[in-house]
């Protein structure tokens, strides 16, 4: 590679990491997902019957736990039920268990991994969730407006807030190759191509120290690259082909570093906004990345949005794919589906304008 692009990539990978920190400190006014079929209301009066699935290696999980046996034991109601993740289960059978315990509301305390195994077990059962982000990304709670850098007032959301149901979406994983095939629930964003690469590949000590800014630093190492030819299917619409870098899948955009990345993804419209970047060149991601910063319409011949139910993607080489962060393995085809007001989330009460 030329070194002159190598600079242009290095310089895009700075730029992402300084204008990220201060739209952080820029942002003032709230992001809010606006409801479009209903209001978020406070739940049943009356105890509540608690349970807690906590990644007990996650930072602040025991101050996390204690905060969380204080409240309930302030509020009068039993103490709650903890089931504590594991690597050989991330969280299926503790949510299994939780549901067994006849939880009112089951705390996901962790990382998005946490929070999206909790959510695939809760859909569609009227049970609520609530979220204790102790993550990198914390990319639901960053969407329905809880301040991820401020643990008991997330506790207190999850314990006593409003609650509202949202969409969840799945997405269907199959790699012809290996004959390997499966389907997983995702809240926020699912990827194919690019993003998921960079996730496989974001070092985890990096993570660690500087958080989500880690994931800018293994974009740049992966920007070089081909596109790669795939076929596209819509609702109902016909089949077309492109070649591309990377799609998203969004249930809602607003990401780390307060990046909206998609401002008209909803959280409970039904939908999926679905993003396809087939850039040539280190100018076309600059040119994304400025129309994301900046949100401006004019349109990029590299970068298109679509809307859609479901959607399928075939490639005839397999490509690595992600579920709101988590690599989830490579697929030669995707299927991705939402699944409208699924799961019912504690949210905080909205402000007055």
């Amino acid at each position: 590679m030329n070194d002159w692009i190598l600079y242009v990539i290095l310089a895009g990978g700075v730029a992402f990491a300084v204008s990220s920190w201060w739209g952080v400190r820029r942002l003032k006014a709230r992001h809010i997902r606006s409801a479009v079929r209903e209001e978020a209301h406070k739940p049943g009066p009356g105890d509540q019957k608690v349970a807690v699935i906590l990644n007990p290696v996650k930072n602040n999980a025991a101050l996390a736990r204690q905060a969380i046996i204080d409240a309930c034991d302030l509020a009068g109601w039993d103490a709650p039920k903890f089931f504590e993740t594991t690597v050989e289960d991330p969280g299926y059978g503790q949510s299994r268990q939780a549901l067994a315990h006849g939880a009112d509301v089951v705390l996901a305390c962790g990382g998005d991994g946490t929070v999206r195994v909790v959510a695939e077990s809760l859909a569609h059962k009227n049970v609520a969730m609530g979220l204790v982000p102790l993550g990198t990304g914390n990319l639901l709670a960053r969407n329905v407006d809880l301040d991820v850098t401020n643990l008991a007032e997330c506790i207190q959301t999850a314990l006593f807030g409003h609650q509202r149901y949202i969409d969840t979406a799945t997405m269907g994983i199959e790699n012809d190759i290996t004959g390997t095939s499966g389907e997983h629930t995702f809240l926020v964003i699912a990827g194919m191509g690019l993003d998921a690469e960079v996730v496989g590949d974001t070092k985890e000590d990096l993570k660690k120290s500087v958080g989500w800014l880690a994931y800018t630093e293994a974009g740049v190492r992966h920007l070089p690259g081909r596109r790669k030819r795939v076929t596209i299917t819509m609702d109902d619409e016909p089949e077309q082909a492109r070649k591309i870098r990377s799609v998203l899948f969004a249930n809602c955009g607003l990401i780390p570093g307060g990046i909206d990345f998609i401002p008209q993804a909803m959280i409970d419209d039904g939908m999926l906004d679905i993003v396809v970047m087939s850039p040539r060149s280190a100018f076309g991601w600059l040119a994304m990345y400025t129309k994301v910063l900046f949100k401006h319409n004019r349109n990029l011949p590299m970068m298109s949005f679509y809307r859609s139910g479901k959607v399928v993607i075939r490639s005839q080489e397999p490509m690595a794919t992600q579920l709101d962060g988590d690599p989830s393995g490579e697929a030669t085809t995707v299927t991705v589906q939402v699944a409208p007001g699924s799961l019912l989330v504690r949210v905080p009460k909205a402000k007055s304008a």
